[in-house]
C-alpha cells in the first residue's frame, strides 16, 4: 500500500542504478563504485577515543546539546572561516545534516501555498524537503526567473554537489540581501567547506558577506565527509539564533537529540585541525590521478573546485556514459539525478580507497 505522503515523493533516485551496479559488479576485477561519496579511510583516532570515552552514558541527551559542543562549532567556525558573532543560542548538534535538511521546512511551519527554491543542479533532498512539507519548489540559479514570488525558504549550497562549484564572496553577498529585503530565510549547506582544491570557499556567515549580523541566514555542517564520520551522524546547523530558537522548540518535543557519546566525539574531531589536513591531502592524491585520467578518456571536467566529486562529461546523455563505465567495472552517478540541467554530465566520487582509484585509472587508459 503506497501511502499519500510517499506517492508525493520523487523516485528515489539510486534505484535507477541498480542493473548498472551489477554490470560493474560483474568485472573480473571488480566494482569500482565512484557513485556516492561514502568515506572509506579510518574515523580519526582522536575522535575514537573521545567517543570511547563517553561510553558510559546512562542519561538523556538534551536537545540543545552540550555547551562543548556548541563551542566547539563556534570555535572552528571561527579559526578555519572567520566567522564571529555567533553565540551558543545561534548553534545547535543535530542527528545527520540530511535529516536536518529533509525536515527543515516542515519544523518552520512551511507548507501549502509557500515557495521552497533551491539550485538548479542540487542534491535532491532540497526538493524531497518541500515535497513533504507540501510546499511548491523551483529549481533555479536566476532569482530574477521568480519575478514578483518571494520564497519563505532559499537553499545555497557552495560548494556544489554535484558541481564542486564554489560561489564568491560578491554572489553571496548579493543573495543574503536579495533574501533580507524580502523577508525569504536563507540556508547555506556547506558540507563540503573544507574539501576544496583549486579555490577558498567563503561562509554565508561571514562578516565579508553577512555583515554584523546573522539575521534570516542558517548555515549547515557536516562532519561526514571532512572527518570521515559518516557513521556517526554529527552535524549542526549555526546562525539567526531565533530561527535556530524556532528548530530547538519544535525538536524537543519530537525528542530529536544527538547521542551524548556522538557529542563528545564531535568535540574532539572540530578541536583537531591535523587529521583533516591528512585526509585531505588523501583526497587531493586520489582527486589528480583521477582527474587526470578522466581527461586522457576524453572527459572534460567542469567546476569541480570543491567538493569531493570531479563533474565530468563527454557531451553524451549521461545515461550512455553511465552504461560505459558500468562495462569496465566503474559506478558512477548520472547527473540527471540532480536535475534536467545535469543531463550530459556524471557525478564521479573519489572517495575510494586508494588501490580501486588505481583500478579505475588503470581501466580508463586500457579503454582509450
Amino acid at each position: 500500500m503506497t501511502s499519500r505522503v510517499s506517492a508525493r515523493l520523487p523516485d528515489f533516485p539510486w534505484d535507477k542504478l541498480t542493473s548498472y551496479a551489477a554490470r560493474a559488479r560483474s568485472h573480473p576485477d571488480g566494482i569500482v563504485d565512484l557513485s556516492i561519496g561514502t568515506p572509506v579511510d579510518p574515523t580519526p583516532e582522536v575522535v575514537q577515543k573521545a567517543l570511547a570515552a563517553a561510553a558510559d552514558n546512562p542519561g538523556y541527551p538534551t536537545t540543545i546539546g552540550l555547551e562543548a559542543t556548541r563551542q566547539a562549532a563556534i570555535d572552528w567556525l571561527g579559526r578555519r572561516f572567520g566567522v564571529t558573532g555567533l553565540g551558543l543560542d545561534g548553534v545547535l548538534p543535530v542527528i545527520g545534516s540530511k535529516e536536518l535538511i529533509g525536515s527543515m521546512a516542515v519544523h518552520l511551519g512551511i507548507g501549502a501555498g509557500d515557495l521552497v527554491v533551491y539550485p538548479q543542479l542540487a542534491y535532491p533532498t532540497y526538493e524531497v524537503g518541500a515535497t513533504l512539507a507540501g510546499a511548491r519548489a523551483v529549481a533555479t540559479d536566476s532569482l530574477t526567473s521568480l519575478g514578483p514570488e518571494v520564497p519563505r525558504l532559499l537553499w545555497l549550497n557552495s560548494p556544489s554537489n554535484p558541481t564542486g562549484r564554489v560561489l564568491p564572496v560578491e554572489h553571496l553577498r548579493k543573495v543574503v540581501d536579495w533574501c533580507r529585503d524580502r523577508g525569504t530565510l536563507l540556508v547555506s549547506d556547506e558540507c563540503y567547506l573544507e574539501c576544496a582544491w583549486d579555490t577558498t570557499p567563503v561562509s554565508v556567515l561571514h562578516p565579508d558577506v553577512c555583515g554584523d549580523s546573522h539575521e534570516g541566514i542558517l548555515a549547515v555542517h557536516s562532519l561526514s565527509k571532512r572527518s570521515n564520520l559518516a557513521g556517526y551522524r554529527c552535524a549542526f546547523v549555526a546562525g539567526d539564533p531565533a530561527v535556530v530558537g524556532e528548530l530547538l522548540a519544535v525538536r524537543k518535543n519530537l525528542g530529536l537529540q544527538m547521542p551524548g557519546p556522538q557529542q563528545r566525539a564531535m568535540v574532539a574531531a572540530l578541536d583537531d585541525d591535523a587529521h583533516v589536513v591528512e585526509q585531505h591531502a588523501r583526497y587531493a592524491a586520489r582527486r589528480a590521478k583521477l582527474r587526470e585520467a578522466l581527461m586522457g578518456a576524453g572527459f572534460r571536467i567542469d567546476h569541480s573546485e570543491a567538493s569531493l566529486y570531479l563533474w565530468s562529461t563527454r557531451d553524451e546523455d549521461c545515461w550512455e556514459t553511465v552504461a560505459t563505465l558500468a562495462g569496465q567495472g566503474i559506478l558512477v552517478a548520472p547527473g540527471e539525478f540532480y536535475g534536467p540541467a545535469g543531463r550530459r554530465h556524471v557525478r564521479i566520487a573519489f572517495t575510494a580507497t586508494d588501490e580501486r582509484i588505481d583500478a579505475a585509472v588503470a581501466r580508463l587508459a586500457a579503454a582509450s
